[in-house]
């Protein structure tokens, strides 16, 4: 899928958010972003056919995007993407290697969907702009002893339970699926790391201008478009990446 308009247009897409993410997240390092990951693109929502997809034998890993839509909905390319998804988690590249998948938001619960768990409409409601998650122990181990971290949020739907094999890294009040892991295979987060402010204000502001949004939802979601951990999140999937 793409960003909003804006963000659209200043990054190029999801590939420039999340080299931008990534870029940040890595900064440190000696060497420039190339020199650590080659992040390359494909349109899922357009080119849903199985023989469209990049062949699994040229990737070490696929990181699922957010998206505009809802995961539970069974358009040809979500169920496209979804038995693409559970064939990459379960099979690798076919040949004995294991190809590691990252979820962001809607591509956490594909994930989910994917590994069986059903994935819904929350009657909690929305989540959005900057949240506070609680950390489990499994998710205290992954991101470095913290209790919680910051994550800016933007959805509705929600993962119902933990896929089988799966440990919970994190939990709210509105949804207790914050992500999951399988050590060595699998990440996923419900919330948005590659999110920046600019991206979130225009979320905002498109989602109040056509009335998805009153006016305390989107009062609250600006107060708390503030700092967040996205990029010490990013450091946490590359060290996954980098994982045996």
């Amino acid at each position: 899928d793409t960003p909003p308009a804006g963000a659209h247009a200043r990054y190029s897409g999801y590939r420039g958010v999340f080299t931008y993410l990534f870029s940040r997240a890595l900064a440190s390092l000696e060497h420039p972003l190339s020199s650590y990951l080659t992040i390359t693109a494909h349109d899922v929502v357009n080119n849903h056919d199985p023989s469209d997809y990049p062949s699994l034998s040229e990737v070490d890993a696929i990181l699922i995007t957010g998206s505009k839509h809802s995961a539970f909905e069974n358009d040809p390319w979500i169920l496209s993407l979804t038995e693409f998804v559970k064939k990459t988690i379960t099979e690798g590249d076919g040949k004995g290697r294991t190809i590691k998948v990252i979820g962001v938001c809607f591509g956490h619960q594909i994930v989910g969907r994917a590994l069986g768990n059903k994935v819904e409409r929350n009657e909690k409601g929305w989540e959005v702009s900057v949240t506070r998650v609680g950390l489990t122990e499994v998710g205290r181990g992954l991101f470095k002893g913290r209790e919680d971290l910051k994550i800016q949020q933007m959805h509705r739907d929600h993962v119902v339970g933990v896929p089988e094999g799966a440990q919970l890294l994190a939990s709210t009040d509105v949804c207790e699926n914050q992500g999951f892991i399988i050590p060595g295979k699998v990440l996923t987060v419900q919330g948005h790391p590659e999110f920046t402010t600019d991206i979130m204000e225009e979320l905002l502001e498109s989602r109040r201008a056509i009335g998805l949004f009153n006016e305390e939802l989107f009062g609250s979601g600006v107060e708390r478009n503030k700092v967040d951990d996205g990029v010490f999140i990013a450091q946490a999937f590359y060290r996954f990446l980098l994982q045996d």
